[in-house]
């Protein structure tokens, strides 16, 4: 298949199962004829040419499978007359783009993260399930049944199919933003496995982002998480070395960075925080911005950094904030200060090797070198990342050699 079809197929994928799910109301029926759809196209296109009308022929052939389904189904004979007359849908479907509808679907609050985040990889960006087993490094059947039981679960909670209104758009709109921002994170620092990056994702988790952001110009969390990616990710040319091993961001050549997205990052998070209303992934943003407006490492605001970690922590109450406040704290007042706010939040942190990788670090800038040893040591033996768990050898090995 070539690249231009592939990125044709997945670019048409969540529009044309909006339109079926619609017309059908079968969330886990259609995603699967969906599949099959965009399986022929795969195998037809290359051959025989993409169609002048390529949606409405992948909405036409899902629906056939569709309908073949419900009259091979014994148990739902009943219906048999009813998909007998229906007819193709005609080549010019309608110009009705339902991924963002998709989007709030597969994020729907009922769904832990992990589903969501696999349901909307297969639905609204296209990936095959063996894509989404081999990001997460689990059995393509173990993948499968994760899917499976996240679209009964949607269609057990008979959620409709349409955009949340009311009371109900507020907490489903968190949810889809959790989820990307979480689907963002894994692609730029995975938690497992041999790569540190899973571009694929991170990618993905921006290009749905940015079409929330189409939609809801001026929601001021979704401007401020689109900022995050563009202004995290423009980092990404630099945090490896030719050999795939992480580069530390205080070593980063900051000439490899992607300066047109952080000037597009900072203009979003710019605009987003002067409407008035703030939320954390404005404040998250902010905090990148700031590091990426440094020429290099020393030009660092911490002082700036260390006063926006503050906000957040008030408004969050989330530990992995408290740990990152505490190196801003380090940067600002010395590391005992910094090692002092680690022990406060240390018990809500138990056993998770980035407590142990920031002790190492505060331990290491005091000039203790065996604590700093020790906790580097430790917190390698925590991580399920190879290329976290080799950076973090390496520096307890410098420290051994000095």
């Amino acid at each position: 298949m070539t690249a231009r079809v592939e990125d044709l197929l997945r670019k048409v994928a969540p529009q044309v199962l909006g339109v079926v799910v619609r017309r059908f109301g079968d969330f886990a029926a259609a995603e699967d004829a969906v599949q099959e759809a965009l399986l022929a196209a795969a195998l037809h296109w290359p051959v025989d040419g993409v169609p002048d009308n390529p949606r409405g022929w992948l909405v036409q052939a899902a629906v056939r499978r569709m309908t073949d389904q419900f009259r091979s189904d014994q148990a739902r004979r009943r219906r048999e007359d009813v998909a007998a007359a229906l007819e193709p849908p005609p080549a010019d479907v309608a110009d009705r783009d339902d991924t963002l509808v998709l989007l709030f679907l597969c994020c729907h609050p009922a769904l832990t993260s992990a589903s969501a985040i696999a349901l909307t990889l297969r639905a609204v960006a296209g990936l095959t399930t063996a894509e989404i087993a081999n990001a997460f490094l689990v059995p393509e059947a173990t993948m499968a049944q994760r899917i499976s039981r996240a679209k009964q679960r949607v269609k057990a909670s008979g959620v409709p199919f349409a955009m949340p209104v009311g009371d109900e758009r507020a907490p489903r709109l968190r949810s889809v933003l959790h989820v990307l921002y979480l689907l963002f994170n894994e692609g730029y620092t995975s938690s497992i496995g041999h790569e540190l990056h899973r571009g694929e994702l991170s990618t993905e988790a921006i290009r749905l982002t940015r079409a929330v952001h189409a939609v809801l110009p001026d929601d001021g969390e979704v401007a401020g998480l689109l900022a995050l990616m563009l202004l995290t990710d423009a980092r990404r040319p630099a945090r490896t070395a030719p050999d795939g091993s992480l580069i530390s961001l205080e070593d980063q050549d900051r000439t490899l960075w992607d300066h047109e997205r952080i000037v597009e990052g900072v203009a979003l998070v710019t605009s987003a925080l002067s409407k008035g209303l703030v939320g954390e992934y404005q404040l998250q943003a902010a905090i990148a911005a700031v590091h990426d407006d440094a020429a290099h490492a020393s030009d660092t605001d911490w002082p700036e950094i260390l006063g926006l970690y503050g906000l957040l922590e008030r408004m969050t109450g989330n530990p992995m904030v408290a740990l990152n406040r505490a190196v801003a704290v380090a940067m600002v007042h010395g590391p005992h200060l910094g090692l002092k706010l680690l022990d406060a939040v240390a018990d809500r942190l138990e056993g998770h090797y980035r407590l142990d990788a920031v002790r190492a670090h505060l331990h290491e800038m005091a000039g203790d070198v065996a604590s700093a040893i020790t906790h580097y040591r430790a917190a390698a033996a925590r991580t399920a990342s190879t290329p976290e768990r080799n950076y973090l050898v390496m520096r307890a090995a410098r420290l051994g050699e000095g």
